[in-house]
């Protein structure tokens, strides 16, 4: 069947990491359902595709039916949903856990050729509940499609990213930055469109022969390991910002992000919002354990890709933060 005729499907499709890999299915020929709680946050995907190619589809994660509304028909199906931190009835074990699982149940029975799960590196070391629910969600995920993909990224940065942008724009504001832990953590940070691409390849490559994705696991790291405080500097160093690394102990840090969530839970109650914590306590217990590509894993290389190096792309989007702009450091003529 020419690729013009296939039809897949994103859960999460309108966030960070979805929205890239909604672009290069419609890129590749794919129809594409946009499984998602609020359509219309998915509108302006269309354009990325030709009239009709890029549909969103509302989808009540804990409807069994309307999740098989967004399966049926498809031949492949990602999973990308995913939260930093819980709010309301956003929990990590219904994100991470229960849906994924649902979703592959579903897709077992619908027949699906091929199920892409998104999960995150390190989730079988990390002790925090957002590990936990990542690693019971492969678990699950496996038992009901065992020839699933898995992939796992360290923290993605690109343009938009919730990283980078989030301390930057706060450096804006403050003298000092928090070195959780030290800031000894290591990162080993991945572009979201190499991540994507990896995406591509677990729905394209033969389901024959030694490169067959199917049932494997990959652990996906960009070409550098760095530490939380080298991370910093690297950001520094695009947005030309000057400000204190403040190192933290884990219990003190733990303390802070307890009352910094409870403080934006407040906030949530009394203006109807729900503001985003800067750290959690659960993120904090996250951060005792290294997000790096594990010795021996497949990565990008069993995938025939390459991982684009930070300083290729940090640029482009952090300078925005940069006194008086990209070119704020050019003088003028």
């Amino acid at each position: 069947m020419p690729d013009q005729y296939k039809v897949a499907s994103v859960f999460g499709g309108t966030g960070f990491l979805g929205t890239q890999v909604v672009r290069e299915l419609a890129a590749a020929g794919f129809r594409v359902k946009v499984a998602t709680r609020v359509p219309e946050r998915a509108y302006d995907l269309k354009p990325c595709g030709v009239v009709g190619q890029i549909v969103p589809c509302a989808c009540h994660y804990s409807d069994e039916e309307s999740i098989r509304a967004a399966v049926k028909g498809c031949c492949v199906v990602i999973n990308a949903t995913g939260i930093l931190f819980e709010k309301g009835k956003s929990t990590f074990a219904k994100v991470h856990t229960d849906i994924p699982a649902a979703i592959a149940k579903t897709c077992a029975e619908e027949n699906v050729e091929r199920f892409v799960h998104i999960s995150a590196l390190g989730v079988e070391e990390a002790q925090s509940k957002y590990a936990r629910s990542k690693a019971e969600g492969e678990d699950r995920v496996m038992e009901a499609f065992p020839h699933a993909t898995i992939l796992r990224p360290s923290v993605l940065f690109g343009p938009g990213d919730d990283f980078f942008n989030m301390f930057a724009e706060f450096a804006r504001f403050v003298p000092a930055l928090p070195l959780v832990g030290g800031g000894k953590t290591k990162f080993q940070p991945v572009f979201v469109g190499d991540v994507a691409d990896a995406v591509m390849k677990a729905v394209t490559l033969p389901l024959s022969g030694e490169n067959n994705p199917q049932g494997r696991v990959y652990e996906l790291g960009g070409p550098e390991v760095l530490s939380f405080k080298e991370l910093y500097e690297r950001m520094f160093a695009c947005t030309g910002q000057k400000r204190y690394l403040v190192s933290i102990p884990f219990g003190m840090a733990k303390m802070k992000g307890a009352i910094i969530s409870g403080a934006s839970k407040c906030v949530g109650i009394i203006t109807g919002l729900t503001p985003r914590p800067m750290l959690t306590a659960d993120q904090v217990e996250t951060l005792k354990t290294d997000s790096v590509v594990s010795e021996g894993a497949l990565s990008f290389s069993e995938l025939g890709l390459k991982p684009t190096a930070m300083a290729a792309i940090l640029p482009s989007y952090l300078s925005r933060f940069r006194k008086g702009g990209r070119f704020g450091d050019k003088k003028s003529a």
